[in-house]
């Protein structure tokens, strides 16, 4: 078997074993024009991703704990650092605290990449595939690293503007439960309890 068709079976193998996800269904709502142009554009940044923080002692004492927090669930270092390092991007550039970003995939994927829900939500932060037709990107992969990671750090921060800062129902609607305690309560018991960092994060 050739290279190209092994990774394309390797692929499909990881998609159809990928445990189906905890997570809901954002909600396919209109969106203000203006609002839309303002997410497609974020969306499609493809500005390579850096750790954005204000020096590198801030920077390494948070990989370094980071890190260890999260060994038992990626044990390869590069794949841990690859994926801390684009979390710590997204989320900073679109004004989320990396520890929430951290607590929603947690919650939402269990940092399974291939994870996908009973509803169809892909990745590390179950993005529902509608998302690639609403910001005209048809072909973007949802299982892609960054491209999980840009979706859900643009959306989420989209519903915390929509709802005025409010985090509860903000992430029930990221999490197609608003109104509903569950959700909210996982991500915010993993945010402030699993992923709390008193140190510089940005």
């Amino acid at each position: 078997m050739n290279r190209p068709v092994a990774a394309a079976c390797f692929a499909l193998a990881c998609l159809l074993l990928a445990p189906a996800a905890n997570a809901g269904e954002q909600r396919n709502e209109p969106i203000d024009p203006a609002v839309l142009e303002t997410l497609s554009g974020q969306i499609a940044d493809r500005a390579a991703p850096f750790f954005n923080f204000k020096n590198a002692n801030d920077a390494h004492r948070w990989v370094f704990e980071m890190s260890n927090r999260l060994q038992n669930r990626i044990p390869d270092r590069k794949d841990r650092i690859n994926l801390l390092k684009t979390i710590q991007w997204e989320a900073t550039r679109a004004g989320l605290d990396p520890q929430l970003v951290l607590g929603v995939i947690e919650v939402e994927s269990g940092f399974k990449k291939y994870a996908v829900s009973s509803a169809g939500a892909r990745g590390y932060m179950q993005v529902m595939p509608f998302w690639t037709q609403v910001f005209k990107r048809p072909r973007d992969n949802l299982f892609n690293l960054r491209t999980s990671l840009r979706y859900g750090c643009v959306i989420l921060r989209y519903y915390l503007n929509l709802e005025k800062g409010d985090y509860f129902r903000a992430l029930g609607r990221y999490n197609g439960s608003l109104g509903r305690r569950e959700y909210p309560d996982a991500v915010h018991a993993a945010w402030r309890g699993r992923w709390k960092y008193d140190g510089a994060t940005s």
